[in-house]
């Protein structure tokens, strides 16, 4: 018969391999990002980009991982806010124009991925094609320097006008070397080009903007960029967090099939994913 000493004994070694397995589930810290308790903060542009991520967001939610996202009206403010701590990884820019936000605003960021392209695309009301612009004629380009740059390059592809030698994503009006047509270069917010696009006689609309506005750069655009652009959107996030789990499981879930499926199916081919 056991006495009280060996029931105590056999008791703790029968306790012992639980106590052992127990930690297992207590070792994901508290506020593990990508959980209910801590979701992934994700700031994006309204439009395409807030779209697309909204079914990235119901793929991973599937997988128990867990999104909170932040729509943002303007280029600038989601890296702002990636700055500021008040998000964690954000995803609406290309490399160029996250180049020159690190040039002109100091910013320590590092993309972790590739998303889609929205392509961008010259429309006009007025036109059936960019030959027919009149001498004098208003042309609308954005006015944030690498979407402005990129519209130039796209009107130069066009023949519209031609650029210096050697222009880049970086050119401006100033790079303008020959302007047959006297068109007259309008640089507006980004945002407000398709919605004025009837008081123009042609504008270069990125496909983010253009989509919602009911406008296929495949199918109206007097002038659009191929699947060779550099300018695909970008997962982007702080300096040291780029080989974080959660930022990883972000960027891979861009190439999920049921995210190529809604784009391919929503945009018509005027979003392509991770070209």
């Amino acid at each position: 018969m056991l006495n009280r000493r060996s029931l105590i004994l056999a008791g703790g070694a029968l306790l012992l391999p639980a106590i052992l397995r127990a930690p297992a589930l207590a070792q994901a810290p508290a506020g593990e990002i990508g959980t209910a308790t801590r979701p992934l903060r994700v700031g994006v542009t309204s439009g395409v980009h807030g779209q697309v991520l909204e079914v990235v967001r119901d793929v991973l939610a599937k997988q128990g991982f867990v999104l909170k996202i932040t729509e943002f009206a303007d280029f600038i403010q989601p890296n702002a806010a990636l700055a500021a701590g008040e998000i964690d990884i954000n995803t609406y820019q290309h490399q160029p124009f996250l180049d020159t936000q690190k040039a002109q605003r100091g910013y320590d960021f590092v993309p972790v991925g590739k998303t889609v392209l929205t392509v961008m695309g010259v429309f006009s009301r007025k036109h059936k094609a960019l030959a027919d612009l009149p001498n004098g004629a208003r042309v609308a380009i954005p006015n944030d320097p690498t979407n402005g740059g990129r519209a130039l390059l796209l009107l130069a592809k066009a023949g519209v006008i031609t650029l210096r030698n050697g222009a880049d994503y970086r050119a401006t009006v100033a790079d303008i070397t020959g302007n047959p047509k006297r068109v007259r270069i309008l640089e507006l917010e980004a945002a407000s080009i398709a919605r004025g696009l009837d008081d123009v006689d042609a504008a270069a609309i990125t496909g983010n903007y253009a989509v919602p506005a009911g406008l296929n750069p495949l199918k109206e655009g007097l002038a659009v960029e191929g699947a060779d652009s550099a300018y695909t959107v970008l997962v982007v996030t702080r300096r040291g967090d780029e080989g974080k789990p959660w930022a990883r499981t972000l960027a891979r879930a861009y190439a999920d099939p049921a995210v190529k499926a809604f784009v391919e199916k929503t945009f018509g081919g005027a979003v392509i994913v991770g070209a």
